[in-house]
């Protein structure tokens, strides 16, 4: 039986159309069947009915466009072959010309996997759900209004309290999200095949209140204030949101799949680094320089 191929498209990204058709002409070649899915917007609906049914993926475009479609697969197990089209990313960092040498090294077992922790969201109003989502890079409270402090009340497994955070909003990220929003917030860097998730408080009204790391294993449960001065935004990976009201609860844990990439392991990760935060020396070396740079994360949406 002839596998089945989906490729994501970033139509915004210059190349991707013609990546696309010299991608889908060569494994046509070798017998595979071919989708397209053009991603026109960050909410773009998928039918998720026959998404089960394809044994591999392309993402052609930043990590953005990774991020759209590890949310969509990442379930079913299905390998991610993530091409970047633009700026290194850290986690698609497979260059157009290179796709095809990749390509045959990993149909011959020489390029290994990257399997990803991925977040599941469940937010509860008056003790009925009324939004689940998983993400890969992390969820991000805000406010939606003018007045952007608020405040969230934290707790860690339901039993250990944090407190709460006076701020103007909260980050939960995951290991690859470690690179994104927050370490712009001032959070830690983890490598990204490590279990344990950041809690993360943006610029908070009390020098006191600072990222925290905990194991992949607890569930971090999130309260609005009952009386919040501004609209409250979910978002996760800077692609879907959900608003919340007064004394909303969202509950945040390890999901139970995780994104599998293919050519995305951690020496990607860490040549990332050292390009994209100026770092001197090479792999391996014992001391490097920072740079003032202001980093980023490649591509945050599609």
């Amino acid at each position: 039986m002839s596998k089945k191929v989906l490729l994501f498209i970033n139509i915004y990204k210059t190349g991707a159309q013609v990546l696309a058709d010299e991608i889908n002409g060569e494994l046509t070649k070798q017998g595979f069947l071919i989708d397209t899915l053009s991603l026109e917007s960050e909410n773009l609906k998928v039918d998720d009915s026959a998404l089960d049914l394809y044994d591999l993926a392309f993402s052609l475009g930043g990590d953005g466009t990774v991020l759209f479609a590890a949310r969509a697969l990442a379930r079913f197990g299905t390998p991610i072959f993530p091409i970047h089209l633009g700026t290194l990313g850290f986690i698609a960092s497979v260059l157009p010309e290179q796709w095809a040498d990749t390509f045959k090294q990993w149909q011959a077992g020489k390029v290994g996997l990257s399997r990803r922790l991925m977040l599941e969201v469940r937010v509860e109003r008056a003790d009925k759900v009324v939004a689940l989502g998983t993400c890969l890079n992390d969820i991000v409270i805000s406010a939606s209004g003018i007045a952007k402090l608020i405040r969230l009340k934290v707790e860690v497994s339901a039993s250990l309290g944090l407190g709460e955070y006076r701020s103007d909003g909260l980050i939960v990220a995951t290991p690859t999200g470690s690179t994104a929003y927050s370490m712009s917030a001032g959070g830690p860097i983890l490598d990204p095949e490590m279990d344990a998730l950041i809690i993360n408080p943006i610029c908070p009204f009390s020098l006191s209140s600072r990222p925290l790391v905990v194991p992949a294993g607890e569930t971090i449960v999130i309260r609005v204030e009952s009386r919040p001065r501004s609209g409250v935004l979910l978002t996760l990976d800077g692609q879907v949101t959900q608003g919340l009201e007064p004394n909303d609860r969202i509950y945040v844990k390890q999901a139970p799949y995780r994104a599998t990439f293919i050519a995305s392991d951690r020496s990607v990760f860490y040549e990332a680094l050292r390009a994209k935060l100026s770092w001197s020396g090479s792999a391996g070396s014992a001391g490097f320089a920072g740079s003032d740079d202001k980093a980023d994360d490649g591509d945050d949406h599609a």
